[in-house]
């Protein structure tokens, strides 16, 4: 998983995004099942401050709202 939160809703609501998370997580690793993946895959302890730094900055998001003429 990306990230953690303490309460992000009902189990039912997120499955699917969890899942999406698992895929994406084994693609990344190079695992085809999950008994690769848990070979394979390295938990890596990841500070908030390093989610920070490791975060876009110094970016100008573009208005995304259609110019009105």
């Amino acid at each position: 998983m990306d990230s953690y939160v303490p309460y992000a809703g009902s189990l039912k609501d997120n499955v699917a995004i969890s899942l999406s998370k698992v895929r994406s997580t084994m693609c990344n690793c190079g695992a085809l099942t999950i008994p690769e993946l848990q070979k394979k895959a390295k938990l890596t302890l990841v500070s908030a401050t390093s989610i920070v730094e490791g975060g876009a900055h110094d970016v100008i998001q573009k208005d995304s709202t259609p110019a009105i003429k």
